[in-house]
C-alpha cells in the first residue's frame, strides 16, 4: 500500500474513533427521549375536585426592542403558542429611544397572556425584574445607585420586584423585594463546553436539539442555599422563579437589513427556550388568568418551577393540612399546640420526593406520586422532585420540580 494511502487510512480511523463518543451520546439522547415519553405517557391529571387551575408560562423574555436580541414580537407569540403556554412575562431592557415597557407585548395574543415587565439595572450592575414595567420617558431617570433604590422605586409604584441574577447582588441586607430568580437558563448555559457542543450538534442537533440542554443542566445549588437562608434565618417570605432569559440571539444568519433571512441557524430560538423550564402558577378556579392575578400569585409564591423538558409537571401540588385549615405553596399555616401539620405532595408522574426544612433535607421518599410528611416543628418547608426514570441519563442531582415554600409558624 502506498504511503499516502496509509496516512489517509490512519486519518480516517482517527476521525472515526474521535466521533465514536458523540455517536454514543446521540444514542443516549435517543434513549432519554424515549424515557421522557414514558414519563409523559404515565401522567395522571389532578383530581376533578382540585381547587386550583395550573397555568404554565415563562418569565424573563427579551425582544429586539431593548437590544441584545433580534427576536421579533410575532416570533415570541408563535413560540408561546407552540408550547401551549398560558402566560409570558416580558422583561425588556430599557432604551434611550423607546419606552420598551409600553411597546412590548401585553394583553392576550392568540390565547396567551403577555405581561409587560422590565429588567432594570443599577449603577452597580445589580438587576431587578419589575412587573409591570415602569413607563419612564425615553430619556429616563439616571440609573439607580444600587438594588435597594430599584426595589424602593418599584414598591412605591406598587409593582412586583424580583431579584434577577442573584450572583450580582452585593448586599443581601436588601429589603422589600418579592422574590428571587433562583434559576437562569442563560447563566446555566455558561457551563457549555463549546468544542463538545459543536460535535454533539453535528450528530444530534437535527433529532435532539432541545435535549442537548440536558448535557449542561445543573441544580442551582448556591441560589437555592441563599434563598433558603433568607426565608429561614431572616424570617422573610420570598418566592422563587426560574428565568428563561430568552433572546433568540445565538446562531448564524445571512439576511438583509429589512429582516429578511436568506440562510440561518438559531441555537436558542424562543420555541426551544420556552420548552426547557417554566413557572407554573396556581389560581383558584374562580379566578381568571389576568395580569393582576398572575402578579399576585408570583408575589405570593403560589407557584412552582418545573423543567418541563423532562416531563410536563402540570398537576403538581404541595399542600399543608391541620385540623382547622388547609394551605398551599406561599401560605402560612399555624402549628397546632401539641399537634402537627401534615405536608402532602402529589406529582403527575412518580418521582423521588425530597422534603426540606429551613434548607436542610428532613425526609426523602423513593419513587412515588403521593408523599406525606408529618411535622411538629415550625419552619420553612419546600420540596424537590426528581425523576428516577431519568436518573441514568441526568444523574441524581438534577431536579424536575422545585416548589415554593409553605411556612409553618
Amino acid at each position: 500500500m502506498k504511503r499516502w494511502k496509509k496516512i489517509a487510512l490512519v486519518l480516517v480511523c482517527l476521525l472515526v474513533i474521535s466521533q465514536a463518543p458523540f455517536v454514543y451520546r446521540r444514542y443516549r439522547l435517543g434513549r432519554l427521549r424515549a424515557a421522557i415519553d414514558s414519563v409523559n405517557a404515565s401522567r395522571t391529571p389532578a383530581p376533578a375536585d382540585d381547587p386550583f387551575v395550573d397555568h404554565k408560562g415563562v418569565l424573563h423574555v427579551h425582544s429586539s426592542l431593548g437590544g441584545h436580541s433580534t427576536g421579533p414580537l410575532d416570533e415570541i407569540v408563535r413560540a408561546a403558542r407552540a408550547n401551549e403556554l398560558a402566560f409570558v412575562v416580558m422583561t425588556e431592557h430599557p432604551s434611550k429611544y423607546v419606552d420598551t415597557a409600553a411597546a412590548t407585548l401585553k394583553g392576550t395574543h392568540e390565547g396567551v397572556l403577555f405581561v409587560n415587565g422590565s429588567e432594570l439595572s443599577a449603577a452597580t450592575d445589580e438587576r431587578l425584574f419589575v412587573v409591570p414595567g415602569p413607563s419612564a420617558p425615553a430619556a429616563g431617570p439616571a440609573a439607580a445607585p444600587d438594588a435597594q433604590a430599584l426595589v424602593e422605586r418599584a414598591r412605591a409604584e406598587g409593582r412586583l420586584a424580583l431579584v434577577a441574577y442573584p450572583e450580582k447582588i452585593r448586599d443581601w441586607g436588601l429589603q422589600g423585594y418579592d422574590g428571587i430568580e433562583v434559576y437562569n437558563l442563560y447563566t446555566n448555559s455558561k457551563r457549555i463546553r463549546y468544542g463538545l457542543l459543536f460535535f454533539d450538534g453535528l450528530w444530534s442537533y437535527r433529532s435532539h436539539a432541545d435535549l442537548l440542554f440536558s448535557t449542561f443542566y445543573e441544580r442551582p445549588d448556591e441560589n437555592l442555599r441563599r434563598w433558603d437562608e433568607l426565608n429561614a434565618a431572616r424570617g422573610l417570605r420570598l418566592s422563587a422563579v426560574a428565568g428563561n432569559d430568552a433572546h433568540s440571539n445565538v446562531g448564524l444568519r445571512l439576511g438583509d437589513r429589512t429582516g429578511k433571512e436568506f440562510l440561518g441557524v438559531s441555537l436558542d430560538p424562543y420555541e426551544r427556550s420556552f420548552r426547557v423550564v417554566r413557572n407554573h402558577v396556581l389560581l383558584d378556579r374562580a379566578q381568571p388568568l389576568a395580569a393582576d392575578t398572575l402578579v399576585a400569585a408570583l408575589r405570593g409564591g403560589r407557584s412552582y418551577i418545573a423543567f418541563d423538558i423532562f416531563g410536563d409537571a402540570t398537576g403538581f401540588r404541595f399542600n399543608a393540612h391541620s385540623p382547622s385549615e388547609t394551605k398551599t405553596m406561599g401560605d402560612v399555616i399555624a402549628l397546632p399546640a401539641g399537634g402537627e401539620v401534615r405536608l402532602k405532595v402529589r406529582t403527575p408522574a412518580a418521582g423521588r420526593v425530597v422534603f426540606f426544612r429551613d434548607g436542610q433535607v428532613v425526609r426523602e421518599l423513593g419513587e412515588t406520586a403521593d408523599a406525606e410528611l408529618a411535622v411538629g416543628e415550625r419552619g420553612v418547608y419546600r420540596v424537590e422532585v426528581y425523576l428516577e426514570r431519568l436518573r441514568d441519563f441526568l444523574g441524581e442531582r438534577k431536579p424536575w420540580i422545585i416548589s415554593n415554600p409553605i411556612y409553618v409558624r
